[in-house]
């Protein structure tokens, strides 16, 4: 709650700013009181802290763990499918030691279980009544039986809808017979364990943990249970637990009041007061939004503490209200909070000193702050990936960021003490006095000559940065202030680098300039502050800005700006090329992976499960094995063919001349990249590396792609026109039925009524525009080359008809045969089907639609799966290491 409390020391430890004796506030401290607070009866070693203290907190890990306990769970799900045999035989292994148990236990193993699932929850509830909290017996309680529910409907559900590996890898063999053991007692006691609190404060949780884990290892043993139905029943409870702390919240352990003054007494400082700093804006929009109930901020009375931090009777002059005014907060301060999910505090230690900032790291924020950290640098290029795991540790890396910038010359606030107190870090530093955050600056202060020598002093506090190899990583408008001496000359800070980077690279600096750029766009418009970036930079920085000129590279309340400033980037795209007509502004791909990586992961797993679950892989590798080895080579080799004649394609199509023999590894090693890219995209990124690692230009090199995509489109239709009529048979000849006729015209009516909607089809034309608008010259070109042009779609048909054949070769392995047309239409509409899946070269929707076709051409379905599966082996699987060796060539000369 909010309030005005004071704290008074055990002694005066040592510091490097001394306080006077005198506790009267000073100006800025009225100011942010509300009101006279002089009190000339005062004790001097009283300090009284405005503050709104949290009772209880949701902790991000409980979060966190939750989504790791349900991952853990669907893992030992799968594992104890795929990995039966090995689990089954780890529970064989250490079931031979139940004749020497049995020898030396001498009470029975199901009145050992009663004793755990009583005494256990018994002697922790205990504990916890007798330190009463009473809150947290209740919570400990709720854990237990929604661990006990999750147990019991886990257990229901895989008994009823799970398949017979996954029942059989949950199930212990007992009295002639398999019966699934997912120990519901087990995921009570782990819920009601992980709510009673951590091992290391509480004494019958370390202890009950233990004796759990020792029940759980002599039920195994003996037979009593699986492996994988322990380890399902553990996690459940965890998650159960973890999810009852999360809704309910968890007692705070970060430094409030007394604690809080003790870690600034550490930290160097003797405080008369401590404020807490408010946002401004989100204090006016909570009383807003609370206008017809309690005020967001409520006032307590003022509550004072001795040295020992006991509540003590407060002076009779202090007994009145506090109400902070948040409109009165200096506004570095206000940006300081904004900047970082940290608490801020104003510090006054009297006698005329000057007022410093209190930044306080509390360590159940920590692990929020790690998650996001390790996430951006994992997810994108240049960034460091490490990260603090230890509030500790973050304490450390941002007062070495701070020297570091502080020795680099960078105008940025004084790290001056750092002091510890319950699960928070305090760090004082210098106060930023009368500057203002970017955000806040009034437009006056950037027009004209008075805002350009702002620019500049923020590309030059940059620039000092980086040439002693520091980066911020995190450029936003709360984070660069702007202050302005008697003469009226601007000095600009640059504050918040706990996300900084130290010994960065090259990538990492211009993400930087990046940022920067983007920043004082939104300030004084895209033109202006490329003109500044243009005075304070080089040439080769400023080209290398615009590939970077994306969204994802700016930190998140920018890119907010941003997308709501519409067109911005490209407009500084625009400006950029009016100044450097040579530069390229083309987005370079500065992410790992995506959206779209993490979708295509998703559908891969899935689509390796279903497979490993639902085939028989022994019925399979049987069939292959009687497959006619002839055959089986004759398919592979035909399915080789189809590399050169992507190749000739390729070739053909191509602006520069393109060695065949290049051209050819290159689609070999998409064969490669085909294990992490959807089907077509892998080799036409690769074919795009190529052309640009040969001179050229990115607006040509993705025509030519698309061009060679387009054209495989196109002969892939004309080739079913002419097998269609060449064997007077299916296609065109044998006509659908009336039925399917009807539905076709159906949906093509729908399609043109569509897109006879202006705004649809002005949605249309937008999304087929740049591809046509690509193509289109290139295709020009090649139609005044002949010669090459036909190379081209030659090249289409070897690679079309090398697949078609190498699956009906994969047929004829087996004894069986279709006609011609029927087997191009079902591999032809099959591997289009499949490779609308966006999984690695369409895995799992190629085998469906394949499987399907087949089937309905009257195929048995057995043999339908292991044609498919011999196909898919002899294109895609034994393809893999081929395309690698390609890569690893191809890296080699240079030409990737």
């Amino acid at each position: 709650m909010s309030g005005a409390s004071t704290a008074g020391p055990a002694q005066d430890p040592p510091h490097r700013s001394p306080a006077g004796d005198a506790a009267t506030p000073t100006g800025p401290l009225r100011a942010l009181l509300g009101g006279d607070t002089s009190d000339q009866g005062t004790p001097t070693d009283l300090v009284r802290v405005v503050d709104t203290p949290e009772a209880r907190v949701r902790h991000p890990s409980d979060m966190l763990g939750m989504v790791v306990s349900a991952l853990g769970v669907a893992l030992v799900l799968v594992l104890s499918v795929v990995a039966h045999a090995t689990t089954e035989g780890v529970t064989q292994d250490v079931r031979t030691f139940s004749s020497l148990l049995a020898r030396i236990l001498f009470i029975p193993v199901a009145l050992l279980e009663g004793l755990i699932t009583l005494f256990v929850p018994a002697a922790v509830l205990i504990e916890l009544g007798w330190r009463r909290l009473g809150r947290q017996v209740v919570e400990s309680i709720c854990a237990a039986a929604l661990g006990l529910m999750l147990g019991v409907v886990t257990a229901l559900t895989i008994s009823r809808f799970g398949s017979d590996e996954l029942v059989r890898g949950l199930s212990v063999f007992t009295d002639g017979a398999w019966q699934l053991t997912i120990p519901g007692y087990v995921a009570a006691i782990a819920g009601l364990l992980t709510t009673a609190g951590p091992r290391t404060r509480r004494r019958t949780v370390r202890w009950s943990w233990n004796v759990l884990y020792l029940a759980l290892f002599i039920v195994l043993i003996t037979g009593q249970v699986s492996l994988p139905g322990v380890l399902v029943a553990l996690l459940l409870g965890r998650l159960a637990g973890q999810a009852v702390q999360y809704v309910s919240g968890v007692r705070s352990e970060r430094a409030y009041g007394a604690d809080l003054v003790g870690a600034v007494r550490r930290a160097g400082f003797h405080p008369t007061a401590l404020v807490r700093v408010r946002d401004v804006s989100a204090v006016v929009d909570d009383a807003e939004a609370h206008a017809d109930g309690p005020p967001a901020v409520p006032e307590d009375p003022v509550a004072s503490y001795d040295a020992d931090g006991d509540v003590v009777d407060a002076p009779e002059d202090e007994e009145h209200t506090l109400p902070p005014d948040p409109t009165t907060a200096d506004a570095a301060a206000v940006a300081l909070t904004r900047s970082g999910d940290n608490r801020v505090y104003a510090l006054f230690t009297g006698d005329g000193e000057p007022r410093r900032d209190v930044v306080v790291l509390d360590g159940d924020r920590q692990v929020l702050t790690t998650v996001q950290r390790l996430w951006r640098a994992l997810r994108l290029r240049g960034l460091e990936g490490r990260a603090a795991i230890s509030l500790r540790a973050a304490a450390e890396r941002t007062a070495l960021l701070a020297y570091a910038a502080q020795a680099a010359g960078v105008r940025t606030p004084r790290l001056e003490g750092i002091g510890v107190a319950a699960d928070s870090v305090v760090l004082v530093q210098e106060h930023a006095r009368g500057a203002v955050s970017l955000r806040d600056l009034e437009p006056d202060d950037l027009d004209g000559p008075r805002g350009d020598a702002v620019l500049a002093q923020a590309w030059e506090q940059l620039r000092r940065a980086h040439d002693a190899g520091l980066t911020h990583h995190a450029l936003t408008p709360d984070v660069v202030l702007v202050h302005r001496d008697l003469s009226g000359a601007p000095h600009v800070w640059l504050t918040g680098w706990e996300q900084g980077e130290i010994a960065s690279g090259t990538l990492s600096r211009r993400l930087d300039l990046t940022q920067m750029l983007a920043l004082l766009a939104l300030q004084v418009g895209a033109r202006r502050a490329l003109a500044s970036a243009v005075r304070a930079l080089p040439d080769e920085d400023i080209a290398a800005i615009g590939p970077l000129l994306q969204s994802i590279a700016l930190p998140s309340p920018t890119r907010e700006e941003v997308r709501r400033t519409k067109g911005l980037l490209d407009e500084l795209r625009e400006a950029l090329v009016e100044r450097l007509p040579q530069a390229d502004v083309q987005p370079q791909n500065i992410t790992r992976f995506g959206a779209r990586t993490v979708i295509t992961l998703a559908l891969t797993i899935v689509a390796v499960t279903v497979i490993v679950t639902t085939l028989n892989f022994e019925e399979i590798a049987s069939a292959i094995t009687e497959a006619n080895p002839w055959w089986v080579a004759a398919s592979f080799l035909l399915g080789a063919l189809t590399w050169f004649g992507a190749a000739l394609t390729f070739s053909a199509f191509s602006p520069e001349k393109l060695p065949l023999w290049r051209a050819t590894l290159t689609q070999m090693a998409g064969s490669f990249v085909a294990l992490a890219a959807p089907a077509g995209i892998g080799p036409a990124a690769l074919n795009l590396r190529m052309l640009t690692r040969r001179g050229v230009s990115t607006p040509m090199a993705v025509a030519t792609v698309a061009l060679v995509q387009l054209s495989q489109f196109v002969v892939t239709v004309l080739l079913l026109v002419v097998l269609s009529v060449s064997t007077q048979s299916g296609g065109l000849i044998d006509l659908p039925s009336t039925t399917v006729l009807l539905a076709i015209a159906g949906v093509a009516i729908a399609v043109v009524a569509i897109l006879l909607v202006p705004s649809v089809r002005r949605w249309a034309w937008e999304k087929a525009r740049p591809t046509l608008e690509q193509v289109w010259p290139r295709l020009s070109a090649m139609l005044g080359q002949p010669t090459r042009l036909a190379l081209g779609l030659g090249g289409n048909v070897i690679m079309t008809l090398g697949y078609v054949l190498a699956f009906d070769f994969a047929l004829a392995a087996f004894g069986q045969s279709l006609n011609l047309i029927d087997v191009a239409v079902i591999y032809l509409v099959g591997n289009s089907v499949g490779a609308m899946v966006p999984t690695p070269g369409g895995l799992g929707g190629v085998e469906g639609a394949l499987i399907a076709g087949l089937t309905a051409a009257g195929i048995p379905a057995s043999l339908a799966v292991t044609v498919t599966m011999l196909y898919r082996v002899v294109t895609y699987w034994a393809r893999v290491p081929i395309g690698w060796v390609a890569m690893k060539r191809l890296e080699k000369t240079g030409d990737l």
